[in-house]
């Protein structure tokens, strides 16, 4: 028989105490809301408000009008106030300085809740040697993280008065990694008896949807960076064409027009036709696993839920990206840009759940058919 429900052999390092539970699951929580955060901070312009980075210093804002004077003072040098934001006022750089130091400060919070609980637990013996090893990954990935965070802002401080589009994707893309390494180790925390669907051949397609949803969020991080919508703000067209003209152009095939992006459209226009096209292939396929499976999950609603939460997060996902794009008519829409990258999240937590639930092949210690 093609598909069986399984419960895997019980692992007993994965089996912790309801407190180690929950401190991961309020760490995924945290990771949700900076990565909101991020998006905030990367709309509203703010990103290059804090010209230093100060580990320990920069815990604490500029207080009293002289500490924000020399802030202000730092922030003129920089290309994005001469190009962008000359004559700003200081209760206009106080608004954009709030949401990179929040963004920041949220980040050091981050490490708070996680060192002291860590310490408590290891005190206690209550963190295993499996989740040690996880926890120690998530550490590394969240100071790679920080590094880069640091690279991207550079990035904006020297000649240009934006972020490099590449460099944010990395910064970006590596925050969606720790959240997904996060929320998979919460998981095996949470589920340590790992009850799944044994469907065969029918995982197929869910790969193809892991693959090219890393794909499409590396899309997704260029075009943000590159500010795209703002090229194309129509849809389902791209400005009155399926293919942009730019891209039907030979000559506009040059790794220099990739690099020099400011100073040609043509890569705005590639990014977000596949980023676009991406995402209708995996909307696609969605449904492929939506009529596929729930032929053979009919009798089981835990497991059918299962594959609805994952329809509804791309449902709402591609609702909103359209809404977005046709709303970034010469500026960005804070609020639809953060919901799209929230549903992000979303997209990257359902699509994960269905992983752990839907395997291919499994150590089985009961089956029932």
């Amino acid at each position: 028989m093609e598909l069986s429900i399984a419960e895997l052999q019980k692992d007993a390092s994965h089996r912790h105490s309801n407190a180690v539970r929950n401190w991961l699951w309020i760490g995924v929580f945290m990771i949700t809301i900076q990565v909101m955060i991020g998006g905030i901070t990367r709309l509203t312009g703010s990103g290059l408000s804090i010209t230093k980075w100060e580990i320990a210093i920069g815990t604490f804002p500029p207080v009293g009008e002289v500490e924000w004077n020399e802030a202000f003072e730092l922030y003129k040098q920089t290309p994005q106030y001469h190009k962008i934001n000359k004559g700003m006022e200081l209760s206009e750089f106080k608004f954009i300085y709030f949401w990179e130091y929040f963004h920041r400060l949220w980040a050091r919070s981050l490490g708070f809740v996680f060192i002291i609980p860590f310490c408590w637990f290891l005190v206690k013996k209550q963190i295993k040697k499996s989740l040690m090893i996880d926890l120690i990954v998530i550490v590394l990935l969240g100071g790679l993280v920080g590094v880069f965070g640091w690279i991207m802002v550079a990035s904006g401080l020297i000649n240009r008065p934006w972020v490099n589009a590449y460099k944010l994707t990395i910064h970006l893309n590596l925050a969606f990694l720790v959240y997904a390494y996060l929320f998979w180790t919460t998981l095996k925390v949470t589920f340590p008896k790992r009850r799944a669907i044994v469907i065969g051949k029918k995982i197929g397609t869910l790969k193809i949807i892991n693959v090219l949803l890393i794909v499409q969020l590396l899309l997704g991080g260029v075009v943000s960076g590159m500010k795209a919508g703002l090229a194309y703000p129509t849809w389902p067209l791209m400005n009155g064409t399926y293919i942009p003209f730019d891209l039907l152009e030979g000559s506009n095939w040059t790794w220099n027009n990739m690099i020099e992006y400011d100073s040609h459209a043509f890569a705005a226009a590639f990014f977000q036709f596949f980023h676009r096209n991406i995402a209708y292939l995996i909307f696609i396929l969605g449904f492929v696993i939506f009529f596929k499976w729930t032929k053979v999950l009919k009798n089981n609603s835990y497991f059918f839920n299962v594959v609805m939460i994952f329809i509804g997060a791309l449902c709402f996902q591609v609702f909103i990206g359209i809404l977005t794009v046709m709303n970034c008519k010469g500026s960005l829409p804070v609020f639809l840009g953060v919901t799209h990258q929230l549903g992000a999240v979303l997209i990257i937590s359902s699509l994960l759940y269905m992983n752990y639930r839907f395997i291919g092949h499994a150590r089985v210690s009961e089956v029932k058919e």
